[in-house]
This record gives structure tokens, sequence and C-alpha cells, in this order.
């Protein structure tokens, strides 16, 4: 099998940053109180509210900010003399002024942000219910099975208690079964009212193998409406992931909806599709979903995660693209390669909870060589 190697993102390690950006704070307050005021040394603390943008909240930056400008006006203080004259007093009020004016910026860019993935997850959520509406009917059959159960066991055990005596045993254990069938449908319709409803995210240490077995649970009927044979391989032992197992369950969704439709339309051959985990070689977690429809061509593999980009005579582009957002999101990587003789492999990874990437570690490494 032909494996493509995911894009490696070079990240700054989050807890680190804040450290890097009071050390860089504490040597330009340094820097700006040994010179001399007619060097601006202060405009400097606006790389210092940028920095505040990598792991602070609106009003974290505010701080952030305030605090640069009474470091700079601390050391105006400690070094303004008598002689520094009115150029000392125009430098430390610029230098004021772009802390400011960048602090302004930032939170212009932050509350962007925060609309933008606002719209995302709104748009998530759209797919998601539009998702369900297609599976209508599979749902309802998943819900009736275990309802059609506790009617036939709710009857056999007034039968059984009817005897004369009546047969406890028997009766308990239709009863049981009654427990076991609303137990049962009380799953699934949670899965659903999961998956339906509008919630923020919310990432948790979660194996993936939880959440590939609900969302297979959800869509056994369309597999075998479809005529497809299901096969899974899901490692034990998998390194837990942080992640948001609503999304992770969408996106899953996603794949699998996907890969049914491909092979639907699909009259020669088996139908067969395959769902894996396992920890790949760098320690992520590697989700595979294998199908054996029409396949992949190669002009479209680079446009197949961009949105409303679609082979589909009546898609909408959206499924992929939220998928890759997702995923993304998650400090993941999704790709799709060929399947051989034919069909297409969809892969993702996610790195474990808190577990430093080595690939980044070995460039940084290469980087100070």
């Amino acid at each position: 099998m032909i494996e493509r190697q995911p894009y490696l993102r070079p990240t700054i390690n989050a807890p680190i940053l804040p450290v890097v950006t009071a050390i860089l704070a504490a040597g330009i307050f340094i820097a700006d109180t040994v010179t001399g005021l007619e060097i601006a040394v202060d405009v400097l603390y606006v790389v210092i509210v940028l920095m505040s943008a990598g792991f602070c909240q609106k009003r974290g930056i505010i701080v952030v900010s305030a605090g640069c400008m009474t470091l700079t006006v601390l050391s105006f203080f400690l070094t303004f003399t008598a002689s520094s004259g009115a150029a000392a007093v125009i430098n430390d009020g610029l230098g004021l002024l772009a802390i400011g004016a960048t602090t302004y910026l930032v939170l212009r860019i932050k509350s962007s942000e925060v609309a933008m993935q606002s719209a995302r997850a709104e748009v998530a959520h759209i797919a998601r219910v539009t998702t369900l509406g297609e599976l209508t009917a599979s749902i309802a059959h998943e819900v009736n099975q275990p309802l059609a159960a506790i009617v036939t066991n709710g009857n056999a055990c007034l039968r059984w208690l009817g005897h004369n005596p009546p047969n406890l045993r028997e009766a308990r254990q239709a009863a049981e079964r009654i427990v076991d069938n609303g137990n049962r449908a009380s799953n699934i319709i949670e899965r659903i009212r999961e998956l339906a409803k509008r919630s923020p995210t919310h990432k948790e240490r979660l194996n993936i193998n939880k959440p590939i077995r609900e969302i297979i649970s959800l869509t056994t009927t369309e597999i075998q409406q479809n005529r497809i044979s299901l096969h899974t391989q899901l490692s034990g032992g998998l390194p837990l992931v942080l992640g948001d197992q609503i999304q992770l369950q969408q996106v899953l969704l996603n794949l699998i909806l996907n890969a049914i439709e491909a092979m639907s339309s699909t009259a020669e051959g088996s139908r067969e599709m395959l769902i894996s985990s396992a920890k790949n070689e760098f320690g992520d977690v590697l989700v595979t979903v294998r199908d054996s429809g029409g396949g992949l061509e190669a002009k479209t593999l680079d446009r197949l995660f961009d949105a409303f980009y679609t082979t589909k005579p009546n898609g909408m582009g959206m499924g992929l693209a939220i998928s890759r957002s997702i995923v993304e999101a998650h400090d993941g990587q999704i790709w799709a390669i060929p399947n051989t003789p034919r069909g297409a492999i969809v892969q993702f990874t996610l790195p474990a909870a808190g577990k430093k990437d080595p690939r980044l570690e070995a460039a940084v490494f290469v980087a100070r060589g």
C-alpha cells in the first residue's frame, strides 16, 4: 500500500511561548533602561503584544499590553534626566502609541478569528444535521429493532406470568431483555441527539476506537442495504488523543458515507469497506477508511478537500472540506490516495495527547545543526 506522508506544520509548543515572551519582555525592559532615551527601544514591545496573541484571549492581550506600557513608563522615569530634552518624551510617547495601535489591531484580528470559528462551527453543525437527514430511514430502522424486541419480550413476559403457576424465571429473563433493548434504543437516540445538537467545542482525552464503533453502529443499516461487506481492524492499546468526540464522529460519518456512496454506484466486483485504527511510526493515531468503489482520479487528489469541490452530481463539496478543518483543528492531517485495484483510501492522523511530535524535534535539531 502506498502511504502519503502528511505535511508537517511547524509550531511552537504552547507552554513554551509565554515563557519566551516573558524573557523577551524582560530583555526589552533592560535594554530600554540602559540605553539613552533618544533610542526608541520601547517600540519593540509591539513584538510582545503580537506574541501574546498566540496564547492569550482578548482580555489577556489587554493585560499584556498594559504591562508593556507600564514597563515603558517605568523605564522612562528610571532614565529621564533634566538634560534628556523633549526628544526623549516624544520617543517614549511614540512607543506607547505603537503599543496601543498594535494592541487595537491584534484585538481586531482576534475578534475576526472568533467570528470565523463561530461561522465554521455553524456550517459544521448544519452539515451534521443534513447528513443525519439523509440517514433518516437507517436511523428509523436502527431504533425500530430494539423497540420491536421490547414489544416481543413484553408479550412473552405476560404469557409466562399468565401460566398457572407463573413461570417467574422465564418472565424475569424476558423483563431483563426488555431493559437491555430499552437501553439500546436510548443509546441510539442519545448518539443522534449529540450529533444533532449545537454545542461548543469540548476536547477531552479519548480512545479513537469509541467514536469509530459508535458511527459504525449508526451506519450499519445503510451499509447492509447497499450490500457492502464491512471489515474492521481496530488496534488495542492505542494512545489517547485530545479531541472533541462529536467533531471526530462527524469526520468518520462523512468518510463512511462517502465510501458507501462510492460503492453504491458500482455494479462490478465485490463491495468491500475496511475501517482500521493503528499507531504509526511517529506515535500518532492513524485512522483509515478503505473502499472498493469507483476510485479517485489523479487530477482530483489535490482539490478533493477544497470547499465546494465535488465529484458527485448532487454534492455540495462541503463534507471533506469540513472534515479537513476539523482534523487540522486537532493538529492532525488528512489525505486520500487511490486503492488497489480500485477504490479509494482516506486516512487521517491525530497526535497522541500530551506527546511532543518527534518530527518537529528532529526538524528543530537539524535547523540548529
